[in-house]
C-alpha cells in the first residue's frame, strides 16, 4: 500500500501511527497500558534513528479504541509527553486489527 514507518523532510519528522506490537516478541499485550509503553518505545527508536529525540515532538494524535481506556493510559501519556506539551488530539475509533487498543502518531520538528 505504500507505507513509511517515518518520513524526515528537512526540520521535520513524521512519524506514522505506532500500535503496542512488542517488536521483539513480535507479541501484542492484551494491557492497553503496555500497549501504549511499547507504542512510545517505538516511537523513541524512530525518532533517534531520524536524529531527533522525543522532546521535538510538537504534535501527537492519539487513537484509542474506547474511551473507558483513557484513564488508564493517562499516567502512561504524561510520563512520555507531560514535559513535552504537543499539540494534541484524541480520537475514539476503531483500529484496523481488534487486539489493537491504541496507536500514536507524532511529529516532530527540529527548528
Amino acid at each position: 500500500m505504500g507505507y513509511s514507518r517515518a518520513v524526515v523532510k528537512g526540520g521535520w519528522c513524521f512519524v506514522s501511527g505506532v500500535t503496542g506490537y512488542d517488536y521483539a516478541t513480535m507479541t501484542m499485550p492484551e494491557d492497553v497500558v503496555e500497549q501504549a509503553r511499547n507504542c512510545f518505545a517505538t516511537i523513541g527508536r524512530v525518532l533517534a534513528e531520524a536524529g531527533f529525540t522525543m522532546e521535538d515532538i510538537v504534535r501527537v494524535q492519539y487513537t484509542v479504541t474506547d474511551a473507558g481506556l483513557v484513564e488508564a493510559i493517562v499516567p502512561v501519556l504524561g510520563a512520555h509527553l507531560g514535559e513535552v506539551r504537543p499539540a494534541a488530539t484524541m480520537v475514539i475509533a476503531g483500529l484496523i486489527r481488534p487486539e489493537m487498543k491504541i496507536e500514536i502518531e507524532v511529529t516532530a520538528f527540529k527548528g
